[in-house]
């Protein structure tokens, strides 16, 4: 077999992990004079494909040949000028049909209602971040640190509403973005950003999450060497870059993906399985090979291609359940006859697996908002191989918890311990997300319940919690500063709120509260284990306050109290210490010599905190060694 057969034999078996060399557009050696481009795609039920574009003109398709069994079709197009960034699409009949379809694996795309890929087969971008990449590697290397010993605290972005330009709400590009965002987030004490899906997709209100380019980087903020450049710019300002990825499912935009060759071929052909009552997509058919070799390949792109820190795959429960969203009755059982798609579960764990093979360095986080158990455990294990987990259910109870009177709190005190009855059992980020704060769900400073002022103090607050729980960390833009308005993916962020004391004063607040985690191994050395968390007050329901102790490798402890009441609240527990000294607080002034209080003596300390309301102190245990 030469190359291209091995390429197209192992695409066919769904184990061609590099399928965007073979399949889509792509250069290949030829005469000094001349450009040579191969255009393959993947058709199986076509009877038809050709090729069309600016180059070859629209009318008369240029024929491709059907080169496999498997229904991929071929030709070879020689230029005497180069084709870059020159628009294309495949032409073809199938289904009693003829239509235009955009490659999908087109590496550029001219995105909107039109569709149309361009041909972009070469880098010009020179990465300037191996120091950011050995980085990585070295701290995943390090059996003592590894990512999940080290402190992720993650800056949620939708690109399109970041910062828009004032004068006429246009985007920022990307390089635009790479002139402000990075430095912004290492200011604040950001590790990580997260950005909504940035590949190709054609519906601004999808938010980015109905894909149909999925190895094009959106052109609304540029090309793809201008993505690489912004990518290269938070590398050198020390900040990782996650992506939103959406393996489960794509829209039926007449350019897409949706019935390719006239027939159901990314797409389940089962109408059990096939369509998304709710999102009005189709799910991919994660049982078929080419399908496993086409997403596979997208996701190792992104990290070998882009320099990406890690994925968080959207809509994990839609990929798992054969139940999700589809009303009783409308769905058939497995083999077992539950409700788990096992082709599914299988296909994310491959994923993983391939993943972590090439890039044991990277971020796999699991959005999943079902019960699903063992996600974050290794595939040889049984489980799906991510290293980490959303806690949506946590994050869902709090809310639910600070937006209630808090005279009433007391009857829902669960929401601030029982997440620790699970918090080991997975690998998690606690999220404020872009989904909470949006279609009527309020911003987070505005869920809080009562008063102008009191929202800000009990957003400080909840924040501490949030920063000093166990689990890794993230913050949808905006947050930071306690912006009021929910979330608008058609305009800006309001940065003006920066001119009113109360929001510059909440952003230097947050500031401090990053820097404050980065620097103290306590709050997630031992994020993931029992042993790096100690209740000392797990049932003040009555008072609405809380008090737990947080431990790093070596022992060392701090020691969060936090009081949610509307109310001053007096509460005591055993300290190992005869002093406190009070490390970060909320109110950016804790008396600690009128508010604490130590008695007892060695073995046998009690600590009298006193706490205003709806405020929060971590506090530094001294122990003073014995004589002998």
């Amino acid at each position: 077999m030469n190359n291209n057969d091995l390429a197209s034999y192992y695409f066919h078996q769904g184990t061609n992990f590099n399928t965007y060399e073979y399949l889509g557009c792509n250069r290949v050696n030829c005469e000094s004079d001349k450009y040579t481009y191969v255009f393959r795609t993947w058709a199986p039920g076509a009877d038809y494909v050709g090729l069309v574009g600016d180059f070859v003109g629209w009318d008369v398709p240029y024929p491709m040949q059907r080169i496999t069994d498997g229904g991929v079709w071929e030709c070879v197009f020689v230029s005497d000028k180069s084709l870059e960034r020159e628009p294309y699409k495949f032409r073809i009949s199938g289904g009693g049909r003829v239509f235009d379809k955009g490659d999908p694996y087109a590496r550029f795309s001219r995105g909107g209602a039109d569709g149309a890929s361009l041909v972009f087969t070469a880098s010009s971008h020179k990465w300037k971040d191996k120091a950011w990449i050995n980085r990585r590697k070295r701290i995943v290397s390090d059996a003592k640190a590894g990512y999940l010993s080290s402190p992720i605290n993650i800056y949620e972005v939708h690109l399109g509403s970041f910062i828009r330009h004032k004068e006429d709400n246009s985007y920022y590009s990307y390089r635009e973005i790479a002139d402000v965002l990075p430095a912004y987030l290492k200011y604040m004490g950001y590790t990580h950003v997260e950005f909504l899906p940035l590949a190709e997709y054609p519906y601004d209100g999808s938010w980015g999450y109905q894909v149909c380019g999925f190895y094009a980087p959106t052109s609304r903020f540029g090309d793809p060497d201008d993505f690489r450049y912004m990518i290269d710019a938070f590398h050198n300002c020390g900040i990782g870059v996650i992506l939103d990825w959406v393996p489960a499912h794509f829209p039926k935009d007449a350019w897409g993906l949706y019935m390719f060759d006239g027939t159901p071929i990314y797409e389940y052909q089962g109408e059990d399985r096939q369509e998304s009552r709710s999102w009005g997509t189709r799910f991919f058919d994660l049982g078929r090979e080419e399908i496993q070799s086409f997403l596979i390949s997208n996701a190792l792109y992104l990290l070998r291609e882009f320099h990406i820190d890690g994925l968080r795959v959207d809509a994990v429960a839609s990929i798992l359940y054969l139940d999700y969203d589809k009303e009783p009755g409308s769905w058939i059982p497995n083999v077992f006859g539950n409700n788990i798609n096992l082709e599914g579960k299988a296909f994310l764990q491959k994923l993983n697996k391939r993943v972590f093979e090439e890039f044991p360095d990277t971020l796999m986080i699991a959005e999943e908002s079902g019960d699903f158990g063992n996600i974050t455990h290794p595939t040889e294990k049984g489980g799906l191989g991510f290293n980490l987990k959303w806690n949506m259910g946590f994050a869902n109870d709090f809310y639910d918890y600070v937006k209630t009177d808090p005279l009433f709190r007391k009857s829902k005190h669960t929401a601030l311990n029982f997440p620790i009855m699970y918090a080991f059992s997975e690998n998690y980020v606690l999220p404020i997300s872009h989904d909470e704060v949006v279609h009527g769900k309020k911003s987070f400073i505005d869920k809080m319940y009562g008063s102008y002022e009191d929202k800000f103090l009990q957003a400080r607050a909840s924040l501490l919690l949030f920063m000093t729980y166990p689990g890794k960390k993230m913050h949808f833009m905006g947050t930071e500063y306690a912006q009021f308005r929910e979330w608008d993916f058609e305009n800006s962020l309001e940065w003006f709120m920066l001119e009113y004391e109360k929001h510059k004063s909440f952003r230097d607040y947050v500031a401090s509260l990053n820097r404050f985690y980065l620097s103290r191994g306590e709050l997630w050395e031992l994020d993931f284990t029992p042993e790096g968390f100690e209740w000392l007050l797990a049932d003040e329901n009555e008072k609405s306050t809380v008090a737990y102790r947080r431990k790093n490798k070596k022992g060392e402890s701090l020691i969060a109290v936090i009081n949610f009441s509307g109310a001053e609240q007096r509460v005591s527990f055993h300290v190992q210490g005869s002093v406190l000294e009070c490390m970060f607080d909320t109110y950016g002034g804790f008396d600690i010599k009128g508010n604490v209080l130590v008695t007892g003596s060695v073995g046998n300390y009690i600590a009298s905190v006193t706490l205003p309301s709806f405020c929060g102190v971590v506090l530094k245990e001294k122990i003073k060694k014995q004589l002998k």
